[in-house]
């Protein structure tokens, strides 16, 4: 039988859940060369050094805290810590780099369909068990995510109102559509979580069905509101007046 060795650790039980903190220095480093550079790429501006603090706050929560260790034993927990790197750290770090200038539509059509390849593809049984069985493959499946999300929200920041919508509504319904397949599955299929999951009172079916509904609702969701917020904007406070009688 396969020991499973992800780069957070053995899953965390409910006793010592608060005490598993991820203190690589490697990772430390990382983290404070990066803050380093965005407060010196965002000396000038405060919102976007704002912007760039947050990010970096939401990758110390996915990363440090024992919200790392918990991903090793639930696969909800891992769902969790993709929203925050896709759906939250990307798109503070992409309203807080400099704006594109230059082909738009290139990086885009990465953000939107790179993106949707890579998430399904490290979602599959084999990449994902790949992803927890080698540190390697587990900070490609983490900076290949992250990039290309961070792409995809700096393409529609900068895209026309109808452009972003449809980029934002293609990711949407592409990430909606694994929770859903997810929530319905007849069974487990991620091997790494078989046995990580009954200390905190669930099947690795259940983990696996509470964490489509995360994809499916909440993380979706996120790109529905964006949608609306740009669509909004794009149209407009103009309303249509009746003619006085």
């Amino acid at each position: 039988m396969m020991i499973w060795q992800p780069y957070c650790g053995p899953g965390a039980l409910p006793s010592d859940f608060w005490t598993q903190w991820n203190l690589d220095p490697l990772l430390l480093i990382g983290l404070a060369i990066l803050t380093a550079g965005l407060l010196h790429l965002t000396r000038s501006d405060g919102r976007a050094r704002t912007l760039a603090l947050g990010a970096i706050l939401t990758l110390a929560v996915g990363f440090v805290s024992p919200l790392c260790a918990l991903s090793s034993a639930l696969f909800t927990a891992r769902t969790l810590h993709h929203v925050l790197l896709v759906a939250v750290a990307a798109p503070l770090m992409a309203c807080a780099l400099p704006a594109l200038r230059r082909h738009i539509g290139l990086a885009r059509a990465i953000g939107v369909f790179g993106f949707a390849i890579l998430f399904w593809a490290w979602h599959t049984p084999a990449g994902y068990a790949l992803a927890l069985s080698n540190d390697a493959a587990y900070w490609a499946m983490q900076l290949s995510l992250t990039g290309t999300a961070i792409l995809f929200w700096m393409a529609v920041r900068v895209s026309s109102g109808p452009a972003a919508v449809v980029a934002l509504l293609i990711t949407m319904v592409q990430t909606g559509l694994l929770g859903a397949l997810l929530v319905f599955m007849p069974a487990a299929i991620y091997a790494p979580h078989r046995l990580t999951t009954s200390a905190w009172g669930l099947s690795p079916l259940e983990d696996q069905q509470l964490a489509g509904l995360i994809m499916w609702a909440p993380a979706a969701a996120v790109y529905l509101v964006a949608a609306l917020t740009i669509l909004g904007r794009w149209i407009g406070p103009d309303r249509v007046r009746m003619p006085a009688a």
